[in-house]
């Protein structure tokens, strides 16, 4: 008779035991998400985004605004002057006359030193020599100055020179090739073709009136 009593409080305990798990509700914060943010991170969150459009803005020129003046002088193409150099080769040159045996011709001087140098020389006589049947050379009183000049030029016919390594004034009456050291000081208007003949001449050069 114990050992059924015994047998019967067992089992029930048994079943007791079984069913508790069942009876025990799940706690509420173990189901909620781990990650979920505060309304403090959420707020934080959303308005961080609204603050990219202000640096954006703040970085380029809104419309409606005005450049600063010194934004509008670095916008703005600056034309080209011209130097006082070019100015003045622009303008019509030096004129002078070269009366070679009494004929006369005219010529116009350019606005290189050299050329400047050699019309504060005038009026000159020389007496110029036919150099390899092309050219008339003579010595005028005085050394031009060659700093501006380019390294050589091409001579054409009419074309007055300065030949800077010997000193010496060059007048082409045929055309030559390139020469190292040739400073074009003017050009001869008309009448070239008086200086082709053979041996020398004398020229008298002097401002024309």
């Amino acid at each position: 008779m114990l050992s059924r009593i015994t047998l019967l409080a067992l089992a029930a305990w048994l079943v007791a035991s079984c069913a508790a798990p069942t009876a025990t509700a799940p706690q509420p914060t173990t189901a909620a998400p781990a990650t979920r943010s505060s309304p403090t991170q959420a707020a934080t969150a959303t308005a961080e985004p609204l603050t990219q459009p202000s640096t954006v803005a703040a970085a380029s020129t809104r419309p409606g605004e005005t450049a600063t003046p010194t934004e509008a002088a670095a916008a703005a193409v600056t034309p080209t002057e011209a130097t006082p150099t070019e100015t003045a080769a622009e303008e019509a040159g030096v004129k002078i006359s070269l009366n070679i045996e009494g004929r006369t011709m005219t010529a116009t001087l350019n606005a290189s030193q050299a050329a400047q140098d050699f019309a504060s020389l005038l009026p000159v006589t020389l007496t110029m020599e036919d150099y390899n049947g092309t050219e008339k050379i003579g010595y005028p009183p005085g050394k031009l100055s060659a700093q501006d000049a380019p390294p050589g030029i091409d001579p054409e016919v009419g074309d007055i020179t300065y030949y800077a390594p010997w000193g010496n004034l060059a007048i082409f009456y045929r055309d030559f090739g390139y020469s190292t050291g040739l400073v074009l000081l003017g050009t001869i208007d008309g009448g070239v073709e008086l200086l082709n003949m053979p041996g020398s001449v004398t020229v008298t050069i002097e401002r024309a009136e």
